[in-house]
């Protein structure tokens, strides 16, 4: 039986491993954000084997998104209306969904998502992006999920 408190630690030490790196790859040879955030899926997606996708979506007005850099199946280049990154646009807060079909107002770019996290990048209070990781999982994060990733996506704000 696989203990879910050993799995958590191991993959927060995975995390913290993964932000040491990336902050010295954004910090020393991401020339602008779309390069960082390039930087950033890339190394989440192959390192972490939970993430069926793993990418940006950048805030396009008050009730739309469009896709930014991404690691994964191909994207719906534009969310608009509803979904789970606009939720968390919309607030602020990171957003843990464990079961997407139970989100109202989901929007499924791809059928094999069953689990998503979503998480800001805020400039001067106001968000400018949002990090989107789907598993092909249910219940695949937590909120030490939403606190690590949200670290990491604070490496892109100097880009910003």
């Amino acid at each position: 039986m696989i203990d879910e408190h050993q799995v958590s630690f191991r993959r927060i030490s995975l995390y913290e491993r993964l932000y040491v790196q990336l902050q010295e790859l954004i910090s020393q040879k991401s020339p602008n954000l779309i390069a960082g955030m390039a930087t950033i899926s890339a190394l989440l997606h192959a390192k972490l084997s939970h993430h069926f996708w793993t990418g940006f979506y950048f805030v396009a007005g008050e009730d739309e998104l469009h896709v930014g850099p991404y690691q994964g199946a191909v994207a719906c280049q534009v969310l608009k209306g509803r979904g789970v990154c606009l939720a968390c646009a919309r607030s602020g807060e990171p957003v843990i969904v464990p079961d997407v079909e139970a989100f109202p107002g989901h929007i499924a770019c791809d059928s094999r998502s069953k689990s998503e996290i979503v998480v800001p990048l805020k400039k001067d209070g106001r968000v400018v992006a949002v990090l989107d990781v789907d598993s092909d999982k249910l219940a695949q994060f937590d909120e030490g999920d939403a606190e690590q990733l949200q670290k990491i996506v604070n490496l892109l704000l100097p880009l910003v």
